[in-house]
């Protein structure tokens, strides 16, 4: 058993500089090219998506939602990495990437395989699941493939709903080049003034508020739609009356939507943000779409305008931005979706009656709990939990962390009644979590209207990790309730985010998450944890040294296993750890959802090392981290993926789970995912993806998420038996 002294790692202050040498005379001995570039990685996980979406074995509208999936995914690897490239090589900070090519280079690369991307993804709507939905009664429609009656109903929605938003822009001396906001649909339209003949141009921007595809009224069981755009661009001359409509097209522009805040210089992080969101509207243009039928001089002018290089120019056949087909997830088919699934009460937490409610906190006292979501409902669970402990009149305190939330988030309103009835209650908001930072500020207002203590965490880092402790007064004694998760306090994502959570009134974890909020919340600087595992500080190393401690027991003889689940593996120390253990022959599985920089089975360097990764209905989105431990395995869970940011720049913490049935559980899953009769994709050592997902009889391989779904329903049924 290891003496868990700091950080549950047994990290001394005497022997780091000998242990860091150690790790640099290692390093030496191994490869330069022993890492897969990043970004390319990252494409390479959004072509598995797009696989989903290929696969005729799935369901028709889930095959779409992927697809939408895709684009939306897609869009975001330009606002935020594409971005940060071109700025770093603008700014002059083109430091080699992480497989040591210059930024100009690794450019040219992602967007050469991006166009091949999106051109595979406008196909696979086009060819295979626009058909297939058709043939099933949904079909999207062209203006032209419309019967008259039908054009005269839509005819009638257009006046009534559409025509009086819009707004169409010209184009002369008298009318400079209109702004083009990130992400919206645009109609760039060409006409001619039938009095002067002068040709002029127009921009008209599909409204954003309004439905994409528009169904269109129909007698009959198919449901038709027809795209916005298209019945936009079929009435263009009730915009222009008196102009000859000469051409239009369909165009969209990304923009760099990337947050930057020097928070050292700032004296207010709100109002600083709120700055920069304003700002990050007028980010500079990083791709152009463009449907593959636009003349030159349409195109021409738009390059020129949006300063816009031949290179970020993305032709595409049929429909512009998919992510309209989110849309198509209103249609009631369930016989074209995944078999509806109502996640489970964990085992500990159903009422012992029927219709009762059930007591969180006696049950947290009996044992630890562990909750898998969205197997294990999170409304019962963790949503369940903070409720109880804002209505509790035993309850003191509520701390706890926010990263993202929704909209209408319960948990919000817990924290808020908790403060309403006088308990001492904080929120740390992160209020930098990335695309979440306006709706992160509106709450973070509510809850100090309410008299919650908001905090924003640490200068310079956010503040990544899942953590609520509630403390209450039991016969004069406080004792900690403690929750650390894998994913965000958020019931809408946790209804398709694959995470764990584990509650526990376990003295030292209370403890250790005190210490935790008081560094977060003033200016303590706590350096000992005994369960936890904590970043920036500790975690780096605590995981460095667990790893190395797998390579010596293997070199003594030991028994040594290392698995790790993340949803991204690119840190380089982290990975060069896991090459020296695969040399002393530690069979090291790594199970990663996006990114891996890692290169398996490299005879000499990683033969020992297998990647996996799984997608499908979930989101496989928890962090485990096992290792063998000669025998006494040491398992943690939490918020930390293997990224520079989640190691240096963000608060992360892991826990350490210590019930044997909580430590098979975990193990039982990795022996599911890592089996060859698991469908799953296999990473090359040269950055090949192949997907296995039949035998070799043809017989589809399990589905770890199906499999899964199972075993918690039976885990329910038997508690039910008893």
């Amino acid at each position: 058993m290891i003496e868990h002294d700091v950080l549950d790692a047994g990290l001394g202050d005497g022997d780091d500089d000998d242990f860091d040498e150690a790790i640099e005379v290692f390093d030496s001995q191994l490869p330069e090219n022993r890492y897969l570039d990043r970004e390319v990685s990252w494409l390479a996980f959004n072509q598995r998506v797009l696989e989903l979406a290929e696969d005729p074995r799935l369901p028709l509208l889930e095959r779409a939602n992927f697809l939408a999936i895709f684009a939306s995914n897609l869009d975001e690897f330009f606002m935020v990495r594409v971005a940060g490239l071109k700025r770093r090589i603008v700014t002059g900070l083109a430091i080699p990437t992480n497989v040591g090519r210059a930024p100009q280079d690794v450019l040219a690369d992602i967007s050469a395989e991006a166009h091949r991307l999106q051109l595979r993804h406008a196909d696979a709507w086009k060819v295979l699941v626009r058909p297939a939905l058709a043939e099933s009664g949904i079909e999207v429609m062209a203006w032209d493939e419309l019967s008259e009656p039908e054009q005269a109903r839509l005819t009638e929605y257009f006046q009534a709903q559409v025509f009086p938003i819009l707004m169409p822009l010209a184009v002369d001396p008298a009318h400079p080049f209109p702004y083009i906001s990130g992400l919206s649909l645009n109609l760039a339209i060409r006409i001619r003034n039938a009095r002067t003949g002068r040709q002029e141009f127009a921009r008209l921007k599909v409204p954003p508020m309004m439905p994409r595809l528009i169904e269109v009224p129909h007698d009959g069981e198919t449901v038709r739609y027809l795209p916005l755009e298209d019945l936009i661009s079929n009435h263009l001359g009730d915009l222009f009356p008196g102009m000859e409509i000469l051409d239009h097209h369909t165009f969209r522009l990304t923009r760099n939507e990337d947050v930057v805040i020097e928070e050292d210089e700032t004296e207010n992080l709100i109002q600083a943000l709120e700055a920069e969101l304003l700002r990050r509207r007028f980010g500079p243009p990083i791709r152009l779409e463009v449907t593959d039928e636009m003349d030159d001089v349409t195109l021409d002018l738009l390059i020129s305008e949006l300063a816009i290089t031949e290179q970020e120019v993305f032709r595409l056949p049929g429909l512009l931005d998919l992510r309209g087909l989110f849309d198509l997830g209103r249609i009631d088919r369930p016989d074209l979706r995944y078999p509806p699934h109502v996640p489970t009460t964990a085992v500990a937490f159903q009422p012992a009656e029927q219709n009762g409610r059930a007591d969180l906190f006696a049950a947290i006292r009996k044992a630890d709990v562990l909750v898998h979501h969205p197997y294990e409902s999170f409304a019962t669970s963790v949503q369940a939990f903070l409720e109880q402990a804002a209505r509790d009149p035993h309850v003191l305190a509520i701390k706890q962390t926010l990263y993202r939330t929704s909209g209408d988030s319960p948990i919000v309103q817990a924290l808020i009644d908790a403060a309403e009835s006088g308990k001492q209650v904080l929120a740390l908001v992160e209020v930098k979590a990335r695309f979440d930072e306006a709706a992160n500020i509106v709450w973070a207002r509510k809850l100090e209207k309410a008299g919650v203590h908001v905090v924003y965490g640490l200068v310079g880092l956010k503040t990544h990790c899942k953590l609520a402790l509630v403390i209450r007064e039991e016969d004069g004694v406080l004792r900690h309730y403690s929750h650390i998760g894998t994913g965000n306090y958020n019931p809408k994502t946790s209804r398709i985010y694959e995470d764990f959570g584990l509650f526990t009134t376990d003295g030292q974890v209370g403890k250790d998450l005190t210490r935790l909020f008081n560094e977060l919340s003033g200016y303590a600087i706590e350096k000992k944890f005994k369960r936890l595992l904590v970043a920036p500080l500790h975690l780096r190393k605590g995981l460095l040294r667990h790893i190395d401690k797998e390579r010596r027991n293997a070199l003594a003889g030991g028994s040594a296993g290392i698995r790790i689940k993340v949803n991204s593996m690119v840190d380089e120390q982290i990975i060069d750890a896991l090459y020296r253990a695969s040399q002393a022959g530690v069979k090291v599985d790594v199970w990663v959802r996006g990114i891996c920089s890692l290169k398996p089975g490299v005879e000499g360097m990683s033969e020992n090392i297998t990647v996996r990764s799984i997608l499908g209905r979930y989101l496989e989105h928890s962090r485990i981290f096992a290792f063998d431990n000669d025998g006494d395995p040491q398992i943690f869970i939490g918020s930390a993926d293997m990224m520079h940011r989640n190691l240096d720049r963000r608060v992360e913490a892991l826990v350490r789970v210590v019930a044997p049935a909580h430590l098979k559980e975990l193990t039982d899953l990795f022996d599911l995912a890592m089996s060859d009769a698991t469908s799953s994709w296999w990473l090359g050592a040269e950055g090949e993806w192949t997907r296995h997902s039949v035998a070799e009889d043809g017989r589809p391989l399990v589905d770890l998420q199906d499999k899964t779904m199972a075993t918690v329903q039976r885990r329910r049924r038997a508690r039910a038996v008893r």
